[in-house]
């Protein structure tokens, strides 16, 4: 069995009640095997010689099968806590650094205003129209609580919160942010914010705009607390089990989602390697996921911060309350479980060795019922203590599907909860990102010069020179746009960015319809989007375009035009789901719209702009609702997750705009498999009216799915199909390999194994873990019949043997009787020994050679 990562079991084990429950009730079977074992070597040493070897490699390999389902279960149920906590965790510093990358973005475009430069310069000193602007900004940029101008010397200029009012600071940030070219990110206690015990701010500093020399500093405030409250809001977990944290590099607390558990300041335990351990805070004991900023677009975040997660060891793994399997149907269920190496190695290797178990104590049960058929006396020892084998044998098999259904169950669930949670994350990427598309378009168009631009009839060669010095600066630092463009009122395209401006995009119009959405805009707070459709100022490829309505300088009421700006949607998605998929194997991610037309995709099988198939059920999701199921996508068993968008702060929420996107996320475990044809077991009632001394012993086994008997005073052993050496040398189709039967001291016999079912005219045997070899004798001969797996040896009366019709159809017939069982409810394939022979005998029955013996013996 595959060696799962080292977990110390024991540490965990106290936590898991379900499987210390588990774990007790496979002790009690253990010391049934060996109670077992004790009484077959003191009761009927002599009897049970042939099983006694057997039935203690048995019980050696069902202590070795306990142990390591025990470590199984522990090892999943923490690598699944691992996985679900690492992935929050990820998540917190991943859409924090996302969303500080567009404030440094902000801060540079703002500090380059021409009034707010103008006004710090002095200039002009109209502080009601210049409050009015910053309030302006601030409306549609709202996270952010605040914005100040200063000059030089640290005065106040204008500020737009009132119920905090700073005339002046002091703060070291001025200094460096008037001698830094870039911006400067500050998160600390500042007297810019003296209402708060820390503040994050991002200044940089603002030129005359004749001169060029530096005139002041302007300081955007993030709303930093109601910013992590939303994402703590919006990810946490449904019952709030785990603590979600963002740390500095001390790994103190930034912020918490459970401040009442780990208050804010606090200093906890981190874990950057990933780890499987409890680690202690104030008398707790958690589980710790803890990840760095990977950076976005080049900016990495401020120094040191982290994503943490945290959640106490005595919650951590409640019962699953997800029924993953009661959904499916036993079919999907069981060709997924048939796939469970490649999601899950140790369940895959469990279940092969619980059913190499099984079919063990089955076979020694099988054979010891051939040594006991037809005897009475000492043989009666020896029944008694096969029927306790099979017993325990029955409780076993039923104790080790209990617990795989379980672990199937725990993997299911938790790759569901990770894919339901993934898709959720995608989805809400998507909303905060075009969210900052919405407050650009808007800002830009009250820009002075663009607006001055377009009130002119048609604007000169240097004001036209002045706009596209603007926009390109503009595009410089916003890099998620291919093009910003400006248009007139009649939707005239006078001035664009990107390198295929002179190829007929000056010059052309917009759509008509998208024009008269701009023209009808009542107010600076609205705006436009295109749908997402091919357009020729993407280059003919599929995006959003969105507008805003720029207006007369002299009559705010009167529009003069519009902007544009060309969302770079093909790398813009695909990095973020490529980012939510992160590289795992056999996982695609989507964003779609309401008819499953594909917007974006990370699989290289579909294209955007086709429909991807889905459960309409998942397309009629409500904004803001996950949900992950089992499905068949592709023609393969695969988890399937939707998250529907619900917006971000106003944005498709209260401000009209509604395009609904559904993240989808596909995790695919393997190709469909038919019905299994694996025959399914045959309970047989004792029949009233048959005396033990009347009738005889039959032998029952599987093949081609049928229930077949022999005789079974000619049946001298079972052997696993392993046991056998495959070899094809020629001759019959049907002779499949070679058995070695071990007899006492050196003495060995070699026999042939032919197919049963090829013998009997149906398909090939499609041997497996439970394939068994039967040895037959027969008038001198000894030959091996794979079968598909055993079933009994049953006592039926001559009184239910009867002929079948038709029997002269030919001697290849090997049926010829059928046994009625269960009162007539079941009837069993009776061999006919003499055609059977007959038909082997056709050809003689090679003895193997020399050379065959010696490849028999190496292997």
């Amino acid at each position: 069995m595959a060696q799962a990562p080292t977990i110390h079991t024991k540490t965990f084990l106290p936590y898991m009640r379900d499987v210390g429950g588990a774990e007790q009730t496979l002790q009690e079977l253990n010391l049934m095997w060996r109670l077992i074992d004790a009484s077959a070597r003191m009761n009927c040493p002599g009897e049970a010689k042939t099983i006694l070897s057997t039935l203690a490699a048995t019980r050696t390999g069902f202590s070795a099968l306990e142990d390591a389902l025990i470590k199984t279960l522990v090892q999943e149920k923490v690598a699944n806590v691992q996985k679900a906590i690492g992935t929050k965790a990820q998540y917190v510093i991943d859409i924090i650094v996302r969303n500080l990358f567009e404030r440094t973005a902000d801060v540079g475009f703002l500090a380059t205003d021409v009034a707010l430069c103008s006004f710090v310069a002095g200039l002009q000193t109209d502080r009601d129209a210049i409050h009015d602007r910053l309030r302006a900004y601030r409306d549609k940029y709202t996270v952010y609580d605040d914005i100040l101008l200063l000059d030089p010397k640290g005065q106040v200029l204008a500020q737009i919160d009132p119920a905090h009012p700073v005339a002046s600071s002091t703060d070291p940030l001025l200094q460096a942010t008037l001698a830094s070219d870039t911006y400067v990110e500050t998160f600390r206690a500042t007297d810019l914010r003296p209402a708060k015990t820390r503040a994050l701010l991002y200044s940089r500093r603002m030129h005359h705009p004749q001169t060029g020399a530096v005139v002041g500093v302007l300081c955007l405030s993030f709303h930093f607390a109601d910013e992590m409250a939303g994402i703590f809001h919006s990810h946490r977990d449904e019952d709030n089990h785990s603590i979600m944290l963002l740390l500095d590099g001390r790994d103190q607390v930034i912020a918490s989602s459970e401040p009442r558990w780990i208050a804010t300041g606090s200093t906890v335990p981190s874990n950057r390697s990933g780890a499987a351990m409890l680690m202690p805070f104030c008398g707790r004991q958690y589980l710790v996921r803890t990840f760095g900023s990977p950076g976005y677009q080049g900016y990495a975040g401020p120094d040191g911060w982290q994503g943490q997660v945290m959640i106490p060891a005595e919650i951590a793994f409640n019962g699953v309350d997800t029924d993953a399997l009661g959904g499916l149907d036993a079919d999907t269920a069981a060709g997924l479980l048939s796939h469970a190496q490649s999601f899950c190695p140790p369940l895959h290797e469990i279940m092969k060795a619980a059913t190499t178990a099984s079919d063990t104590i089955q076979r020694i049960v099988w054979n010891g019922h051939l040594l006991t058929a037809g005897e009475a006396g000492e043989m009666q020892k020896l029944k008694s203590i096969l029927d306790q084998i099979s017993e325990t044998g029955a409780r076993s098999n039923a104790l080790f599907a209990r617990s795989i259904h379980d672990l199937y169950q725990t993997v299911l669930v938790s790759g569901m909860r990770e894919a339901a949670f993934t898709a959720h994350l995608l989805v809400d990427l998507l909303d905060r990102n075009l969210y900052e598309r919405s407050d650009d378009c808007r800002w830009w168009a009250l820009t002075a010069e663009l607006r001055s631009a377009l009130s002119q009839q048609p604007p000169d060669p240097a004001t036209l020179a002045g706009v596209n010095a603007v926009l390109d600066t503009i595009n410089g630092l916003y890099t998620v746009y291919t093009r910003i463009f400006l248009y007139d009122r009649d939707g005239v395209i006078i001035a664009s960015t990107g390198e295929t401006v002179d190829a007929g995009i000056l010059g052309s119009k917009i759509d008509a319809d998208c024009l008269a959405q701009v023209l009808r805009l009542r107010d600076p707070q609205q705006y436009h989007v295109s749908p997402f459709a091919e357009h020729d100022l993407y280059d003919g490829n599929r995006t959003y375009i969105y507008h805003a309505a720029l207006r007369s300088l002299e009559q705010e009421s009167v529009i003069v035009g519009g902007i544009g700006i060309v969302f770079d949607a093909a790398p813009e998605f695909r990095n973020m789901l490529a980012g939510g998929v992160g590289g795992r194997r056999n996982m695609h991610a989507f964003y779609v719209d309401r008819s499953g037309r594909i917007l974006s995709t990370t699989d290289p099988h579909r294209a955007v702009g086709s429909l991807l198939p889905l459960d309409p059920a998942l397309l009629r999701l409500d904004n803001g609702e996950s949900t992950a199921t089992i499905a068949i996508h592709d023609a393969q068993y695969a988890i399937v997750a939707c998250s529907v968008s619900s917006g971000y702060r106003e944005f498709k929420v209260s401000d009209d705009y509604q395009e609904d996107v559904i993240a989808v996320v596909c995790e695919s475990f393997g190709p469909v498999r038919g019905a299994s044809t694996k025959s399914a077991p045959h309970q047989l009632a004792p029949e009233a009216d048959a005396e033990p001394e009347d009738g005889a012993d039959y032998a029952t086994f599987f093949a081609s799915g049928n229930l077949v008997a022999l005789p079974a005073a000619h049946i001298r052993q079972a052997l696993p199909m392993s046991e056998m050496l495959p070899t094809a040398m020629g001759g019959r189709p049907e002779r499949v390999g070679l058995a070695d039967l071990k007899r006492d001291g050196d003495q060995r016999e070699i026999i042939w194994v032919f197919d049963l079912a090829m013998l009997m005219g149906a398909d090939r045997t499609e041997p497996d873990a439970g394939s068994q070899v039967i040895v037959l004798t027969h008038r001198g001969q000894t030959v091996g019949l794979l079968v598909e797996s055993l079933h009994g040896v049953p006592r039926f009366s001559p009184a239910q043997i009867i002929q079948m019709p038709f029997i002269e159809m030919g001697a290849s017939v090997l049926v010829t009787q059928v046994i009625k069982a269960n009162g007539g409810a079941l009837l069993i394939q009776l061999l006919d020994l003499e055609r059977l022979f007959a038909t082997l005998m056709q050809e003689p029955i090679p003895v193997p050679d020399s050379d065959v013996r010696q490849m028999l013996r190496a292997a």
